[in-house]
């Protein structure tokens, strides 16, 4: 999983900073290193007065313990306290809220927390982008593939340079049998973005769709030799497998699945 970054104020320095700015970092930091910690010390902030950034901290914890029903809960707890500050970095903790949401299988409080983010407008639009992305797939998991490639297309022109809308957009395509949609945004991925295996994955599920089994074998081996031991090689194998059977049809993908994130997102 990837939560929205936590953007600290550029080139401030620990003695700079005030004591509830320093305690805000080093509870995130203790976060990463000992999440069980981490949560200790946020209950501990919040009762100081921490407010919205020590449920933050709370739900970075939770995060990194894959405990995401909870991260979500803490993440909109701390989306609440800023609304009632007026603290612009609401939208974060909304989309951070979302991502953790969706991690859960939430698609439909995904969604809600989303949309609450990215309507606020405060989004930088790298975050911007993100919140969208992560929008589509929780409509794509609702069944609402139009909304999805509308978030998509908004992502793609927010973070051109967003490997992931690209995959995201390629995958969304192939699922609603626009070919030549697919085929020119895996491309694009694959210039972004060669050496993930997600994208190589795609882009050999594209291949064999458009009745390329040489471009269909060389991503998937590319894949699997990217992501050795993941669900990610595990696909790319078995799809290669038909290349082993004696008289083998032409190349075919997995049967079309959502679209989804490199493995590093939930």
């Amino acid at each position: 999983m990837i939560l929205l970054p936590l953007m600290f104020q550029v080139g401030s320095t620990p003695s700079a900073l005030s004591p509830n700015e320093q305690r805000y970092r080093a509870c995130i930091a203790l976060a990463t290193s000992d999440p069980k910690a981490a949560e200790a010390e946020a209950d501990r902030f919040r009762s100081a007065g921490g407010g919205a950034r020590a449920h933050q901290c709370q739900g970075m914890a939770y995060a990194q313990e894959a405990r995401w029903g909870d991260a979500a809960t803490a993440f909109e707890a701390a989306a609440r306290d800023a609304d009632t500050a007026h603290d612009p970095e609401a939208a974060r903790y909304w989309a951070q809220a979302g991502n953790a949401w969706l991690a859960a299988g939430d698609a439909v409080k995904a969604q809600t927390a989303l949309t609450t983010a990215i309507t606020a407008g405060t989004l930088d639009n790298f975050g911007r982008g993100e919140a969208l992305l992560d929008r589509a797939r929780a409509q794509v998991a609702a069944g609402r593939l139009a909304s999805a490639r509308g978030d998509i297309d908004a992502a793609q022109e927010a973070t051109p340079k967003d490997p992931l809308a690209w995959l995201l957009s390629a995958t969304l395509a192939r699922r609603m049998n626009d070919l030549p949609r697919a085929q020119t945004d895996i491309a694009e991925a694959l210039k972004l973005s060669s050496d993930d295996a997600s994208v190589q994955l795609e882009a050999g599920n594209i291949a064999a769709l458009s009745g390329d089994a040489d471009g269909a074998r060389t991503a998937w081996q590319a894949a699997a030799k990217l992501a050795p031991g993941t669900a990610i090689a595990d696909n790319a194998r078995a799809a290669l497998a038909q290349f082993d059977a004696p008289a083998a049809a032409p190349a075919a993908p997995p049967a079309p699945s959502a679209p989804s994130a490199p493995a590093n997102k939930p």
